[in-house]
């Protein structure tokens, strides 16, 4: 019922609004101004305070948002924004800026004799986001006073008869008075940003104004400077030198020569200054086995003096403070009976250490030991440039000498530099002393600073060595060897006076044992050189191991020969022909880079021609061509070159000797023919180093019909006759019915159904029957696999090219390095000679 009466009660205060319209204005002209209009809502002005209806803002505009009779629009935004024509809003575009005005007030203090006014300062912040001022008052110590935020942050109004209107950035200027609610403040300075902020605005900033003195405060530290001498407290600042240097050490490498005295020696120091308090530690840095004890200090943190050791003072003579005692005992309070001496008769004064005095190649006096500095660290010489630097020298000394001799700066610059001679160089001296200490461009004036127009006004970081020379080196010497054990272990019992074993290269052993196919094991054929026609056709297979440099002969077992063969010398390091016998030196033994095709081995007095090497040891010495320079190709091509004179010649030989015309040469031909040529020159290694790089590619299985010979044999020594379940599952991965699977998939399938067939000779039947897409016909592959089904014939054995000496390396016929030399591409590239 009552939200009712109260709806009721609106209808009717709005058709009494418009009535009373109506009767006033006119109806046409009410008519003619609600044309168009949308807005008709009635602002609250009324509302509810405590339970009691009354009146809430007075500031709302009237029905539709219109103002009412009488009334002004207030700003909303910052009148500064407007005229920046900046479309964000005020509190986007001045976030967090602030203008900061220095003001004062006197305050009047009429119940006090002491003063009559008391000056208090104020900050004044002006916030351009919303043009809102709080006023701060600045904390004074034992003022007494209630300090801190004088006048909240809001909108404040100018004074009457403008009350309706509020303070904003133009009524703001430097020596101005502004007033806030009665109070009166008179602005004398504002900061760097402020004054940046009012020039842009165009406001011409007037002269910055001084803050008078506040009388009573005066009066007061006047009185605390009168009263402090006779006091016995006197207060030694070092706080700020202790939060500027806190965990900044200067580090200095020191050397202390005491090698003239009695069981003396060259001691290696090392000195830390400590910024924070002009302290010094000492450490000292023994070697190993030095035989001093091993002390954690050789000095302590402490002032080093200059002058030490000073002497032996009393308890209570070397203090900071003279303290004169007056005290006659007349007063109960005996503080009252002391003060200080301001004169400070009697009292010791003492030297010590600063950061000025220490540089490379300074010596120091440690309490009566003579220190060398030799070295610092990088952080010390930063240090160094940075505080006595001479840039900041010059600079300061120029100006000062300017403003006090009133010369030309640059007369000074070429005195100091030392680009012309003047007779004031005496006076420059002491004027520069004077400025160095008057300036404070750094810490401490160096006393032994010397200035003058040729000398360097910086640190000298030039380091000293500290070592001591190097002792005269004594040879040692060993008895010669005894005969008994190996060389090695008869050293060691010389050694120690207990004989350890000796230590073996075990990174060396690891790095090359054989594992997997890798066997590190270089393999040669070769055969005996000897006078005796029994022993002439003997060959021997040597193995040398490179893991542990030892070397082992093999003599393959011969039917019918007349020999025993097997193993001809254990795997043992064989030691270089032509060494003594029982000397102090440990003997030389073979290594592997003196083995190649075609040297000469002395194997404890048998001499062996090397013939040949397998397919490994080539490969190896190749790889390595740094350590085997016979299997550089390089150096055999350039041996080859200079016989460029016969090199027609050398091309007809090869043409007659191919007789097919087929571009290329057997091994042996081409061994022959290069012999015949150069004259010796090329080693029969060299000679299969040019031959492996000019080698006509070989294929393992080149017809098809090989190679379904090599898996028939394989399947008939296996029986295997799975042909059909190998069908049976490709048919089952063939959804599509095409007949055809990739080669992946033929491959993952034979591996799976364990097909005893090598992974080479598998790859090269699946590459056979491989279409362009990569697929194969898994019917015809299976079908030719069938040695039931599709028989081939059996494969013949395959003769092999031999080398002049027939011979057999492990039962088996020797191969030769390659089978064919492609001489075109040889001539081509070595002398250039175009195929005719």
């Amino acid at each position: 019922m009552n939200s009712t009466l109260f709806k009721q009660q609106r209808k009717n205060d709005s058709a009494f609004v418009c009535a009373g319209h109506y009767s006033l204005l006119g109806s046409s002209r009410v008519c003619r101004k609600k044309v168009g209009k949308e807005k008709f809502h009635k602002p609250q002005h009324w509302g509810f305070c405590n339970n009691v209806r009354m009146l809430m803002n007075e500031d709302k505009p009237g029905i539709g948002g219109e103002l009412c009779l009488r009334q002004k629009r207030k700003p909303k935004y910052s009148a500064f924004l407007k005229e920046m024509g900046i479309d964000a809003p005020p509190w986007v575009a001045f976030d967090k800026q602030v203008l900061s005005f220095d003001a004062y007030l006197e305050d009047e203090v009429p119940e006090k004799s002491q003063e009559n006014y008391r000056i208090r300062r104020y900050k004044i912040y002006f916030y351009l986001e919303d043009d809102t001022i709080q006023v701060n008052e600045p904390g004074v110590r034992n003022s007494g006073l209630p300090q801190g935020t004088f006048i909240r942050r809001h909108h404040i109004p100018l004074p009457p008869p403008d009350e309706d209107q509020f303070y904003t950035v133009y009524h703001f200027n430097i020596n101005i008075d502004i007033v806030f609610y009665g109070w009166k403040f008179k602005i004398y300075d504002c900061d760097t940003f402020t004054k940046i902020v009012l020039k842009n605005m165009g406001v011409k900033l007037n002269a910055p104004g001084q803050c008078p003195e506040d009388p009573y405060l005066k009066m007061r530290r006047e009185k605390l400077d009168f009263v402090k001498p006779l006091r016995p407290y006197e207060s030694f600042d070092t706080l700020k030198q202790f939060l500027n240097y806190d965990r900044k050490v200067l580090r200095f490498f020191c050397l202390w020569d005491d090698s003239t005295s009695l069981f003396g020696d060259r001691r290696e120091l090392i000195l830390h200054y400590f910024l924070s308090d002009d302290t010094i530690e000492i450490k000292e840095v023994l070697p190993h086995n030095s035989g001093w004890n091993a002390m954690p200090f050789f000095l302590q943190r402490g002032k080093l003096p200059k002058y030490g050791p000073p002497g032996v003072y009393q308890p209570g003579e070397i203090t900071d403070r003279i303290v004169l005692n007056v005290y006659g005992g007349l007063v109960e309070n005996r503080v009252d009976g002391y003060l200080l001496d301001k004169y400070k008769l009697g009292k010791v004064h003492q030297e010590f250490y600063k950061d000025s005095d220490l540089s490379i190649g300074t010596t120091i006096n440690v309490w009566g030991r003579k220190v060398l500095l030799c070295d610092c660290d990088e952080f010390t010489k930063s240090y160094y440039k940075t505080e006595y630097g001479i840039g900041k020298i010059l600079a300061s000394c120029l100006l000062f000498l300017v403003g006090q001799t009133q010369v030309t700066w640059i007369y000074w610059a070429n005195v100091l530099f030392g680009l012309e001679s003047t007779l004031a160089s005496q006076r420059l001296y002491s004027l520069t002393k004077e400025c160095l200490k008057h300036l404070g461009c750094c810490r401490y004036v160096p006393s032994s600073l010397s200035i003058s127009p040729s000398s360097q006004m910086i640190k000298n970081f030039t380091s000293i060595d500290c070592k001591p020379p190097p002792p005269p080196k004594i040879e040692r010497k060993f008895p010669p060897y005894t005969g008994f054990g190996s060389e090695e272990d008869s050293l060691r019992s010389c050694i120690g006076l207990v004989p350890t074993p000796h230590r073996k290269n075990f990174r060396k052993w690891m790095e090359k044992d054989s594992y997997g196919y890798i066997s590190n094991t270089l393999r040669f054929f070769a055969k005996l050189i000897t006078h005796d026609c029994a022993d002439v056709d003997r060959l021997f297979v040597i193995s040398y191991f490179l893991s542990d440099d030892t070397l082992s002969v093999f003599e393959p077992i011969e039917r019918n020969s007349g020999l025993t063969g097997g193993m001809f010398l254990k795997r043992i390091r064989v030691k270089r022909p032509g060494q003594e016998v029982f000397k102090s030196e440990l003997s030389e033994y073979i290594k592997a880079e003196e083995l190649y095709v075609g040297a000469r081995v002395n194997v404890n007095g048998y001499l062996f021609l090397l013939l040949n090497a397998d397919e490994y040891t080539l490969n190896y010495m190749e790889k390595h061509s740094d350590k085997f320079p016979m299997s550089s190709i390089e150096p055999a091509l350039q041996k080859l070159k200079k016989q460029e004179s016969k090199a027609k010649e050398l091309r007809n030989v090869f043409i007659a000797a191919d007789d097919e015309q087929r571009k290329m040469v057997d091994y042996n031909t081409f061994r022959d023919i290069l012999m015949t040529l150069t004259v010796g020159e090329l080693t029969d290694h060299e000679v299969i180093t040019i031959a492996r790089h000019y080698r006509v590619p070989e294929d393992a299985y080149e017809d098809v019909n090989v190679l379904l010979a090599l898996a028939h044999e394989r399947f008939k020594r296996n029986t295997f006759e799975n042909f059909e379940r190998l069908i049976a599952n490709c048919v089952y991965q063939d959804r599509e019915n095409k007949k055809v699977l990739p080669t992946k998939d033929i491959r993952r399938l034979c591996k799976s159904s364990r097909l005893p067939l090598t992974h080479d000779l598998l790859v090269s039947l699946l590459s056979k029957f491989e279409d362009s897409e990569g697929q194969i016909n898994y019917e015809s592959f299976f079908c030719a696999l069938n040695w039931r089904i599709n028989p081939v014939p059996e494969l013949e054995p395959r003769s092999y090219l031999k080398e002049r000496c027939e011979d057999e390396w492990l039962g088996m016929p020797s191969p030769i390095p390659v089978k064919y030399i492609n001489y075109v591409k040889l001539l081509k590239e070595v002398f250039g000679l175009e195929e005719e």
